[in-house]
């Protein structure tokens, strides 16, 4: 496991045994996350399916009581995974950082309560699936623009040529979303 960002984690698998047939590896032990510090409970597994490049989810997260860790991986296709620390206080507070997570490198993404979270996909019929440690909450849920200029993501795509809900091209700016921003480094 690679520390990023200083509390985010790459997961590789321990191994990833293949043949002629395939391959077979582990993506989760419980036991394993915990002997490495990793020490969450997971309660839901989400899955979305992509059905072509160019599509842009996020920036999102879950505010409050309901606020999420996730353990995110691609089982089809690839994607660029992007993360933004959003905890004010924290010294990595704005900084953003980028993975690609596909299912030929078998990476996967922990990403804790205090992020926001978004990906574009780089194949067509992309399998994104993640664990959380909270139930989804409507209520709770939340977010900001993909286009946000003042944080410098660099997105490996036009956005007029996204494929995006409505839902999140029409999300507040970064400079927006803090004038509210619920999270605290060191208190989520």
């Amino acid at each position: 496991m690679a520390k990023c960002l200083s509390t985010l984690f790459i997961v590789q698998p321990p191994a990833v045994f293949g043949d002629s047939r395939g391959f077979f590896t582990e993506t989760y032990s419980d036991r394993d996350f915990k002997e490495a510090g990793i020490n969450f409970d997971f309660i839901q597994d989400n899955q979305s399916l992509s059905s072509e490049a160019g599509v842009l989810r996020g920036l999102h997260f879950q505010r409050g009581k309901a606020a999420q860790t996730k353990l995110i991986r691609v089982v089809t296709g690839a994607v660029l995974d992007l993360i933004v620390d959003v905890r004010k206080g924290s010294p990595t507070y704005k900084q953003w950082e980028g993975y690609i997570i596909s299912a030929s490198n078998h990476r996967q993404l922990l990403v804790p309560k205090g992020f926001a979270h978004g990906f574009v996909t780089l194949t067509n019929d992309v399998n994104f699936l993640y664990k959380c440690d909270n139930y989804y909450n409507a209520e709770a849920d939340g977010g900001f623009s993909f286009k946000t200029p003042e944080l410098g993501i660099q997105w490996p795509i036009d956005f007029d040529q996204a494929i995006t809900s409505e839902k999140d091209a029409n999300q507040p700016t970064f400079t927006e979303f803090e004038k509210n921003n619920p999270f605290v480094y060191g208190e989520i």
